[in-house]
């Protein structure tokens, strides 16, 4: 009796432990901004219950925090940032991070509350941009598309910077020292003649990227949005599971029927 009882007290024990291992690494826990991120993860979530993940949103409000609980190991990955802000970051902080895929594109607006379109925008006119230097670059070639600047030749429009602007005709003033998520506290305060807001800070405030701004990025842009995780861990199945859940049909369409085109899906 008593070997029995001994046997039976080791086997429920390593049933509770292979229980607790299953459960650390059933869990995957992912930093996102509130929109559209968080929204996109909330869909996945089923999905990925299906296969045993549990999958745990952590929302942010800036765009360093995430990166750094990354660093630390208090998020498995993040979906928040895009291919340029990455590689700054890398190179910024010498993160050991991968791309483990993209997901969407959010093309950046120029909005105004005293001019509907850029034709109407003075001589001289205020352009306020955020101080995301990754994000310069794409500010910068979006104005070019629309004729208000002419970047220098053989400039790569990635890293471009208003140093690189050969011709401004109605000489626009450019003010970059803003954080990112100030934007549409400027705007709805009327501060500056125009000024450029990522479409993540712009639909969480209530804004139509398409509707209300005054100039909207190519949806061709080569920004997009991706799930970033440490290095050698894109390998991981829950990772990778995430990663095709967010790549799937249901999920695509969601995007697209969720934000009709000012958020662009991407399966790469």
């Amino acid at each position: 009796m008593k070997k029995f009882l001994a046997g039976a007290l080791l086997s429920v024990s390593a049933l509770t432990l292979a229980a607790c291992g299953d459960d650390d690494s059933s869990k995957l826990v992912v930093g996102a901004s509130n929109t559209p991120h968080a929204v996109i993860l909330e869909e996945v979530k089923p999905i990925l219950e299906e296969q045993g993940i549990e999958l745990v949103i952590e929302s942010y409000q800036d765009y360093v925090l995430p990166n750094k609980d990354l660093e630390s190991g208090e998020l498995d990955a993040n979906y928040f940032q895009h291919i340029p802000y990455l590689e700054d970051q890398i190179a910024t902080f010498g993160y050991d991070f991968v791309n483990a895929g993209g997901i969407h594109i959010e093309p950046i607006g120029l909005y105004s509350k005293k001019y509907s379109s850029v034709d109407e925008l003075p001589e001289g006119a205020t352009i306020l941009m955020s101080n995301s230097v990754s994000d310069h670059g794409r500010v910068l070639a979006m104005l070019e598309s629309e004729g208000l600047i002419t970047l220098a030749e053989g400039v790569d429009k990635t890293t471009a910077e208003i140093s690189d602007i050969v011709d401004n005709p109605k000489n626009l003033e450019f003010d970059p020292n803003y954080e990112p998520a100030l934007m549409v506290q400027l705007y709805e305060n009327d501060e500056g003649d125009a000024l450029l807001i990522n479409s993540n800070y712009a639909i969480d405030a209530g804004l139509n990227p398409i509707e209300d701004s005054i100039a909207i990025e190519n949806s061709d842009s080569p920004y997009v949005n991706i799930i970033a995780t440490k290095a050698g861990k894109e390998k991981d199945k829950n990772i990778k599971a995430l990663v095709d859940a967010l790549h799937s049909q249901e999920i695509q369409d969601f995007i697209q029927n969720e934000w009709g085109g000012t958020i662009v899906p991407v399966n790469k």
